[in-house]
Order: structure tokens, then C-alpha cells, then sequence
């Protein structure tokens, strides 16, 4: 067996673009190898800025060969009346390059054809590398391509070198301007080359020796990693560890190592936030923490080679820190002179979305959604939530957060804090655009959630009055993601909104504006968006697709009614009754949806009308089981009510079984279907059964 190693040099690709090339070129190429028929071990792949690398270990050097049976025409057609080939059969025998003695007959359940055995593979595994590795390399899909000279190779970046080994020998081809060999390039300070490899066996050798390379991923960031706590320790802290941030600076370096820095004590008095943010965001470092859960002034960076005088590498990095800081502190200072009251006054030259007014307007009507969204949820926090709507976007006018517009909302809650405002309001400041995605945490406190719910709802509700509705992937203003927060919220906070009235008290907030869509026409189709927002919801947990469908059916207004009703069904599902139960209450809805829009029906029936036996007991047993179901409905005890199911179904069968529902008799008809409907309207507030497939 063999070993394969394709090396794509280039220059320097963001440090982005890594993991996604891996996992391309592993799946393409472990597809191409299957297809070709080369048997293979394990297929590694790795990448630093300046390369991408795959090996393959115990490769089959020759390809795996198969025999099939190829058939031809009927034998009736292969030959004629004096048993002689036919050019029918000549053709065959031309196309399959085999001789007449080759032919055979096999019965198959058509009759009996003519065949030949035909032996496939054996090739080289070389020859269909060299042809595998240039198809890879040219399909690889980056987030940008470019091209570069006169060439018409578009790839991430310009290729600088291509290293194809199998064993001691050159895969040989051609990408764009490169012609692969054995030479690879190392570290552009530590071991620049380029060196001739021997063999694809000392390949990773060569990088770890003189390229000077740590070509794993996952060995670069256990460098940094065990190199960063070290220094930390020593320092008396810990390093303050981002995994995205991790993720980013491994992927900026070849030849990693982790230095701890330091800046002046005196820069502490900026917030913490804001300290973090300035190492993180713009100097790719990680700040340190105390025992005491303070910062301490050091920071931890990475470097891309070991310098000769690391002091001189250590004072520039704390010199570019340090004006950072020096902006941060200045920003910090002037801000904390300023008032609300004037950053309220520049939120009305700040334009929120065209045709839906300044960020002026927003908090205006924020303050007055929050107050009325409190009202209905926890009127002790009507005034808080109130201000925390007027002040939510104070915060986008001031220095800092237009340095630093990662922060916004974040030091909202701090200046919140600063400036006397309550714990309550400055919480909600701090947590108004949470959450940011699907997986992004929630707001802790329930005046953030409020807050959080009210933006969304405002700029959803502008959003669907100038008819910008999402359609397929397009979704400028983020609208999506506003319905899924207020969904996240919602359930995780357990509040009993209903949604279309939140809506409607949105719109109407905005006054009298010049709208794309008439109001009603704008909720409708808020409602129909939010709808699928929620049953996509469901479904991103595991919920079945049925199950979803048939509690959304019921009403998609009160979402955290939804949740509880499709929990109720889920379980019932799981129970030997369901899908009797559902036979039966499919059949209720279906016949009170086809008749009831023909009869005048009440939940009340007359008692005097009852002839048989069979609807004699079913009224019987609903003069008791109807109470009980309105009760369980007003202490939203769903699952109770739907075990309620198998309770009632035996009467409700006898009934169907012996009783003529769709009688002629008018007064006898509208009485049975109004004992039915007193029955399905129970239910059909808990689930739409005909959704119900079974």
C-alpha cells in the first residue's frame, strides 16, 4: 500500500476560509477516490494560511478491478434462422472490443440474450490522481475567488506551489500557472525553501523540521492554548478563552506562539466590555482575569514566529493596545459627561429604516409598546419597561459605541447604570438584542425580554407596512430572526401574549403613515410569516412534522399555549389510544367542516329531539364531559383534556354506528351535528385533527 500527499500552496487565505476548504476538500476528494474505484485507509486533511494538505494512507497503487456481466441483444435478434452472428451481434461484440468466442447466453426474465464477461479497473492509481487532483483543486468553492496575471485559474488566492507524492513518485499535472512536483515552502521567517521532499512518507517530517510548520489545527491551538495558561499563571490569572477568537487566530499562523503582554493599570477604569472588546476585536488577543474575577493589565496574543528579541515584539504589541485604549478611555470619559436627554434629542436626525421615521420615533413608540406589553404581563414593571423603550437606542449617538458598534446595547445598560437610572432599566438596555440568532443566548431578565420582543415586534410591523417581506434567502432587515427571538422569548419566559393583538398595537403605534399594504393586509400576512416562523420552530427541536401542523392548526396566537398544546399531543401520541382516538375525531371535524357552513349550529342541543339510544348516551356522557373540558381548557390542563379523548370515543362511535347523523328530518340533523359540534369545539381548540394523518 501507498501514501499520497497533495500540498496547494498559496498565498495567505483568511483565516475564515480554513475549516470550510478542509471539509470540501476532504469530501470531494474521498468522493473522487471512491468513485475511481482506489481503495484507501485514512484521508487527512489540513490547512494553515499558506497551504492546504491531503494524505492518504494506504492507497491501493493500482485500481480495484471488477468483472461484469455485460448483455446484449435477444439471442432471436443475435442470430439468424441458420444460427449465424447478425450485425446486431457484431455491433455488440465491436462495442465491447471482445471476440465472437467471447459471446454466451444467459436466460433472463425476458428470455434468453447474449452476454460477455468485461473485466474493469486495474489502472494505475497515478494516472487517476493526476486526473482526480486538478478537478478537486479548480472545484473548491471560497467565499471569494480571484484571478491573477493573464491566467483563468479563479481560486482563493494566488497558487505559489503544488507538491504531489505517491511514495517517491510525482503525481504529475497542471493547475493554472503550477506544475505539480516534490518541492514544498516553509515558514516564510523560520524556513522559507523551498525543499525537496523524497518521499510522500517524510512529508509531515519535512514541515515540522526545516519548514518550521505545525501543519494540525488542532496541535497549533493546544500550543496556544498550553502556552497562553502558562504565561497567564504565571502572571497570577487565567486567559479569558473565546472559541471563535481561538478558532481565528490558530488559523492566522503557521508557527504559533503565545506571548503575554501588558498595558498600563490605569486603563482599568474603562469598563470591562470595552477593554475586551479593544483586544479582541482589533488586536486578535485575549484578556486576562484576576481570581477575584477582575481584569488584570496584561493581554495574551499570538504571534507567527519565535522573534530574536522578544521584549522589542512585546513593546510593539502594547503600543498598538495602548492607543486602542487611549481612544476607549477618551470615548468613556466624554460619554459619561454627556446626558440621555441629549443623546435622545441626536436619536431624531438618525434615520431607523426609510419611511419608518428616526430612531427618535423608534423609542417613542417603544416606550409606549414596552408600557403596554408590561401592562399585560408584569404591571409592576410598566414605568421600567416604559423607560428602558425611550432609552434603548440612546446609546447608538454615543463616542464609544460608535468606535466600538458591537457594543451597542451593551453600554446602554452601563451608562444606564452610570447615570442613575434603575437596575431594572439598565438590565434591559444591556439585553435588548438578545437573541441575536438561532443559538444565541436570551435575555435574563423580563424587562430585557420585554424590551427585546417590543423592538422586534416594532420592526417587524414597519417592516411587513412597506411590503418588505422576506422571500427566499433574501432577508435585508433581518426580519426572521426577529420572529424567532420573540418565539425564543416567549417560551422560554412561559408569557401569554397574544401575538396578533402585540402586532396590531405595533402597527398602530407607528400613526397615520403612508403604507404599501392596507393594515389588515400587513397583520394578515405578519401573522402568516410569524405562523411559519414558529412551526420552523418547532420542527428545528425534533418535533413531528404532523404533530406541529395539527397544533398550529389550532391557533398560532398564543405561543406559549402552542407549545404547551403540541407537548400534550406529543405525549398523547405516544399512548395505545391515539390513533383510535384520531380516527374518531378526524371524522367529527370532517363532518362538522362539510356541514356546518350548511346548518346553523350551536353547542346546544334539545333534549326532547333525542330518538335513539346510541345519541341518548353520548349526550349523556357530554352533559359531563363538557364542563370538564371547558375547566381543564381555563387551567390549560392539555393533557388531561386530550385523555378526555379516549374517555368519550366509545359513545362517540355507538353514535356513529347507530345513528343516522345526515338524516331528513331538519330539526333531528341539526341537533345531532350541534351535540357534535358542542363536542369538536372542545377539541378543536387543543388541535386540528384532520391534519392528523394516520
Amino acid at each position: 500500500m501507498a501514501t499520497f500527499v497533495l500540498e496547494i500552496g498559496s498565498e495567505e487565505l483568511p483565516s475564515r476560509f480554513l475549516a470550510p476548504e478542509e471539509g470540501e476538500l476532504a469530501s470531494r476528494f474521498s468522493g473522487a477516490l471512491d468513485e475511481a474505484g482506489l481503495e484507501y485507509g485514512a484521508l487527512r486533511v489540513m490547512s494553515t494560511p499558506r497551504r492546504a494538505v491531503v494524505i492518504v494512507e494506504n492507497l491501493n497503487p493500482v485500481q480495484v478491478e471488477r468483472e461484469e456481466v455485460v448483455s446484449g441483444p435477444p439471442v432471436r435478434v443475435a442470430y439468424d434462422a441458420e444460427g449465424k452472428p447478425t450485425k446486431a451481434l457484431e455491433g455488440f461484440v465491436r462495442t465491447n472490443a471482445c471476440a465472437l468466442e467471447d459471446v454466451f447466453r444467459v436466460e433472463t426474465d425476458k428470455g434468453e440474450y447474449v452476454a460477455v464477461r468485461k473485466r474493469t479497473g486495474g489502472a494505475p492509481a497515478a494516472g487517476l490522481l493526476a486526473d482526480i487532483c486538478p478537478s478537486v483543486i479548480t472545484a473548491l468553492s471560497f467565499q471569494k475567488r480571484m484571478r491573477w496575471g493573464a491566467y483563468s485559474l479563479a481560486y482563493a488566492r494566488p497558487l505559489r506551489w503544488i507538491l504531489a507524492l505517491l511514495d517517491d513518485a510525482v503525481v504529475p499535472f497542471t493547475v493554472g500557472p503550477m506544475t505539480s512536483g516534490r518541492e514544498t515552502c516553509g515558514h516564510r521567517i523560520h524556513g522559507a525553501g523551498p525543499f525537496a521532499v523524497a518521499h510522500a512518507n517524510e512529508f509531515m517530517a519535512t514541515l515540522a523540521g526545516p519548514c518550521a510548520i505545525t501543519i494540525d489545527p488542532a496541535q497549533r491551538r493546544n500550543i496556544i492554548i498550553d502556552g497562553g495558561n502558562a504565561q497567564a499563571a504565571a502572571a497570577g490569572g487565567k486567559v479569558l478563552w473565546k472559541d471563535s477568537l481561538l478558532d481565528e487566530v490558530q488559523g492566522l499562523a503557521e508557527h504559533p506562539v503565545p506571548l503575554l503582554a501588558d498595558f498600563d493599570p490605569a486603563y482599568l477604569e474603562v469598563p470591562r466590555e470595552v477593554l475586551l472588546t479593544s483586544m479582541e476585536s482589533h488586536q486578535k488577543s485575549f484578556g486576562i482575569e484576576g481570581a477575584n474575577g477582575e481584569l488584570l493589565p496584561h493581554f495574551l496574543t499570538v504571534l507567527n514566529l519565535t522573534p530574536e528579541d522578544m521584549g522589542v515584539v512585546k513593546r510593539g504589541w502594547e503600543r498598538v493596545l495602548r492607543a486602542r485604549l487611549e481612544d476607549a478611555r477618551f470615548f468613556w470619559q466624554a460619554d459619561l459627561r454627556d446626558t440621555f436627554d441629549h443623546w435622545l434629542q441626536k436619536l431624531d436626525t438618525v434615520i431607523f429604516i426609510g419611511g419608518l421615521g428616526s430612531m427618535g420615533d423608534k423609542t417613542r413608540r417603544l416606550e409606549a409598546l414596552c408600557r403596554w406589553l408590561a401592562e399585560s404581563c408584569a404591571p409592576e414593571l410598566a414605568d421600567d419597561a416604559a423607560r428602558a423603550g425611550r432609552l434603548s437606542k440612546a446609546d447608538l449617538v454615543s463616542g464609544l459605541v460608535g468606535e466600538f458598534d458591537t457594543l451597542q446595547g451593551i453600554m446602554g445598560g452601563i451608562y444606564a447604570g452610570r447615570k442613575g437610572e434603575s437596575k431594572a432599566v439598565a438590565e434591559a438596555l444591556g439585553e435588548q438584542y438578545l437573541p441575536a440568532g438561532p443559538d444565541s443566548p436570551l435575555p435574563k431578565s423580563l424587562a430585557g425580554a420585554l424590551l427585546s420582543m417590543a423592538d422586534k415586534a416594532d420592526t417587524l410591523a414597519g417592516c411587513f407596512g412597506l411590503g418588505m417581506i422576506p422571500t427566499g434567502a433574501a432577508d435585508p432587515n433581518g426580519l426572521r430572526r426577529c420572529a424567532l427571538g420573540i418565539i425564543r422569548i416567549m417560551l422560554d419566559f412561559g408569557l401569554a401574549v397574544d401575538v396578533r393583538q402585540f402586532f396590531a398595537k405595533a402597527q398602530q403605534l407607528y400613526g397615520d403613515r403612508q403604507w404599501k399594504l392596507a393594515p389588515h393586509d400587513a397583520l394578515d400576512k405578519l401573522m402568516e410569516f410569524f405562523a411559519a416562523r414558529l412551526r420552523n420552530y418547532f420542527m428545528s427541536q425534533g418535533q413531528d412534522t404532523l404533530l406541529v401542523d395539527a397544533a398550529l392548526g389550532a391557533g398560532a396566537e398564543d405561543v406559549k399555549d402552542c407549545g404547551a398544546r403540541l407537548a400534550a399531543l406529543a405525549a398523547f401520541s405516544q399512548t395505545a389510544d391515539y390513533e383510535p382516538a384520531v380516527q374518531t375525531f378526524k371524522r367529527v371535524a370532517n363532518i362538522l367542516r362539510k356541514q356546518g357552513q350548511a346548518e346553523e349550529l350551536s353547542d346546544h342541543w334539545d333534549p326532547a329531539l333525542l330518538r335513539e339510544d346510541a345519541e341518548k348516551a353520548l349526550a349523556s356522557t357530554l352533559e359531563e364531559m363538557l364542563p370538564r373540558l371547558d375547566a381543564l381548557w381555563a387551567a390549560h390542563d392539555h393533557a388531561a383534556a386530550l385523555a378526555c379523548l379516549s374517555a368519550v370515543r366509545p359513545a362517540v362511535d355507538a353514535f356513529f354506528a347507530g345513528v343516522m347523523v345526515m338524516c331528513d328530518d331538519a330539526d333531528l340533523r341539526r341537533n345531532r351535528l350541534s351535540m357534535l359540534r358542542g363536542l369538536g369545539s372542545r377539541f378543536a381548540r387543543l388541535a386540528d385533527f384532520s391534519a392528523l394523518q394516520m
